[in-house]
This record gives structure tokens, C-alpha cells and sequence, in this order.
């Protein structure tokens, strides 16, 4: 029984993940690049089938790669890709500036400060996502509460248009994702050897060039994680950009949105998806090669 453990044992812990990962994203991914290099019609599905019988039995595969083809001819779809790939790069950037000092501070309290920090940070995730975007719309709106305060404050005379802009979308982005990367940095910056800091002190180093060589690579794993966590699903944005974007904000979760139910042409908006999922592989690999690196180091 031990030898039997010994040598499938590993398997009996890793089984059920990859069985998720089939059931739940393998086999939809199939069928994604299926109905991608499929036809439109007027049917339900709305898609044509890829393998026929002809009618002496013999299977007929017929592939159509016009749709990965028309993404690249229509400017429509390089825009969205290219909008949502700087929203949430520079959404991510904000995140990091905001999260960091957030993520340090709560690192160098007590440890009961830090709970209540935590709980702060932690609780608007007891509260619906949709919920929260909602609240923020109440908020930014012309009437809602921070142009009351800030006409109340005499900052302004009139109120600020930032509903259905460019503006308000990093807004809900940045509220709604900035515990992402708070998280990650703190688990990494209260592991951090404040010895380390102690040495460099007393070496001569002031607090700044501490910093950047000591606490700023340590942190790093942190940064990268908190970087992911906050990328990846902002880049498929879609319920922030169609509440508080206006009709410029166009992200390809709009358009993947639009493609599928609207336009009902599934087989563009399957090859859309294949192509957002591409993009995303390669930040994910760097993520997967730098933690491989630091856990050979």
C-alpha cells in the first residue's frame, strides 16, 4: 500500500485540478476554436458545422480562417485590443502607486492594526461587484456626492462631466481591483527581514537607498503577483466600461459582448476570443518563468 502511495499518490493530488481545467477550460476552449474557424447562419447555433458527412459517407472538414482574417482587416477590433491593453496597463501602473504605500504601511503596524487594516481592505468584497460599480456611479455622477462636495467646497463652480468617460472607467477599475494588489504586496512585505534594513542603516545607507536596495527587490514577487491579479481580468473588463464608459471606451469585453448577442455572429466573436486569450498567455508565462526562477534561487 505505501509503494502504491509513493508512486500514484502525486497523481491523486494533482488529478483534480487538471480534471477541472479540462471540464472547465480545455473543453471550452475546444469548442471556442471550433465555432472560430466556422461559418455564420441563419440557424441555432448560428454557426455551420466544421465536419460533414458528404453523401458517400466520407467526412468533409472545412475550415474558415476569414474570421481571424477580418479582425485584422477591420480597425475596429485593433482598437479595442489596443484600448484595453492601456487601460488596464495604466490602470495597473495607478494600482501600484496607490497599493504599494497602502501595503507598507499596514506591513510596519501592529499585528492588531493589521487586522483592521485587512478587514477594511478585505470588505467591500462582501458586497456585489455589480453592487459596487453602482455605488460609484452614485459618486461620480454630475449630481452625486463628490461634485455636491466639491461645489459645497467651492473647488468648483460646475460639475464635473467624468460619467461615460475615459476617466471614470479608471476609476471603477482602479476602485474595484485596488485590493488585488494590496494583498499580494503585504503578504510579501511583512515576510520582509527588517534586519536587512537594520545592516544597511548601519553601513551608512539612508532610508531612500534602503529602500530601493533592499525593501523594492525584495518586494518584487509581490508586485509581479498583485501586477497579474490586477492585468488580467482588467484587460477583459466589461461591466465597468458599459456602466461608467461612454461609446469611446470601447474594450473587448464590450466587443465580445456585442459580437455574441447582439450581432449574434458567433464564429467572429469566438476567433475575438481566441485572440484575447493569446494576448493573455504571454503575461502569464513571464509570471510562471519569474516564479519558476525565484523558487530555483
Amino acid at each position: 500500500m505505501s509503494a502504491w502511495l509513493r508512486r500514484y499518490g502525486k497523481w491523486m493530488i494533482i488529478l483534480p485540478p487538471l480534471l477541472y481545467l479540462l471540464v472547465f477550460f480545455l473543453i471550452p476552449f475546444a469548442f471556442a476554436l471550433k465555432i472560430s474557424l466556422s461559418e455564420t447562419a441563419l440557424r441555432v447555433p448560428p454557426f455551420t458545422d466544421i465536419l460533414t458527412l458528404s453523401t458517400d459517407g466520407h467526412p468533409h472538414l472545412a475550415l474558415n480562417f476569414g474570421n481571424f482574417k477580418y479582425l485584422f482587416t477591420d480597425e475596429v477590433y485593433g482598437l479595442s485590443y489596443l484600448y484595453s491593453l492601456k487601460t488596464a496597463f495604466f490602470s495597473t501602473l495607478i494600482c501600484l502607486a496607490l497599493g504599494y504605500p497602502m501595503a507598507y504601511a499596514i506591513a510596519r503596524t501592529s499585528k492588531s492594526t493589521q487586522n483592521i487594516l485587512l478587514l477594511i481592505i478585505i470588505l467591500p468584497f462582501w458586497t456585489s461587484f455589480l453592487l459596487r460599480v453602482y455605488a460609484l456611479e452614485g459618486i461620480i455622477r454630475e449630481n452625486g456626492l463628490l461634485n455636491t462636495a466639491l461645489l459645497w467646497l467651492g473647488v468648483i463652480h460646475h460639475p464635473l462631466q467624468i460619467m461615460r468617460t475615459t476617466l471614470a472607467v479608471y476609476f471603477g477599475i482602479i476602485y474595484s481591483y485596488l485590493p488585488f494588489m494590496v494583498l499580494p504586496l503585504f503578504a510579501t512585505l511583512e515576510k520582509l527581514d527588517n534586519s536587512l534594513l537594520e545592516a544597511a542603516a548601519d553601513l551608512g545607507s539612508p532610508p531612500w537607498r534602503s529602500f530601493l536596495d533592499v525593501t523594492l527587490p525584495l518586494s518584487m514577487p509581490g508586485i509581479i503577483a498583485g501586477s497579474m491579479l490586477v492585468f488580467i481580468p482588467a484587460i477583459g473588463e466589461f461591466v465597468i466600461p458599459t456602466l461608467l464608459g461612454g461609446p469611446d471606451n470601447l474594450m473587448i469585453g464590450r466587443v465580445l459582448w456585442d459580437e455574441f448577442f447582439g450581432n449574434r455572429d458567433w464564429p467572429v466573436a469566438s476567433a475575438v476570443a481566441i485572440v484575447f486569450l493569446i494576448l493573455l498567455v504571454g503575461p502569464i508565462a513571464l509570471y510562471q518563468h519569474y516564479n519558476t526562477q525565484q523558487l530555483e534561487v
